[in-house]
């Protein structure tokens, strides 16, 4: 699937992608397994676990990206009324150790520790990451402009 320029300068509009897959591994299914599309553009890891299990894909890493990281917490509220407090924050303590960032690594995803990195670093190409506040102002005027009722994204789906 492609996403192409209208006639409107600065405009985008999604007349040649098949299906808009609202999220990576969706959109992984949809390429990988339903053969639908010509192009994915998903999380990093996404395409690497392909490239790993399948033949066939040119991969293409762009020079630049957003910097895309989920975030974990360990919520207070409910590890408390679990008994699972100590645990939660344990592995969460876990996540970043060394032995946590090199399973993490494992799973094609971009880690922080510096150590692992420099081991991984034939895998992960140097990109340069930009954050959302850096690019696009606040998380929250980005989601107003891109996600909110009426925004780009609405744009894009109604043309």
């Amino acid at each position: 699937s492609r996403v192409g320029a209208s006639g409107r300068p600065g405009a985008v509009h999604l007349d040649n992608v098949e299906v808009f897959d609202t999220g990576g591994r969706g959109a992984t299914i949809t390429f990988v397994e339903r053969g639908i599309g010509d192009v994915l553009v998903t999380f990093e890891a996404e395409v690497l676990n392909i490239s790993a299990q399948e033949e066939g894909y040119e991969t293409v890493v762009p020079e630049q990206s957003l910097l895309a990281e989920f975030p974990v917490a360990v919520v207070e509220r409910v590890a408390e009324q679990k008994g699972t407090t100590e645990i939660a924050r344990d592995y969460l303590n876990f996540l970043y150790s060394t032995e946590g960032q090199k399973i993490i690594a494992s799973f094609n995803n971009r880690v922080h520790d510096e150590a692992v990195v420099e081991a991984n670093a034939d895998r992960f190409p140097e990109v340069e990451l930009y954050e959302v506040d850096d690019v696009f102002g606040s998380w929250e005027e980005a989601q107003e402009t891109h996600f909110a009722s009426g925004g780009v994204l609405d744009e894009l789906l109604r043309n």
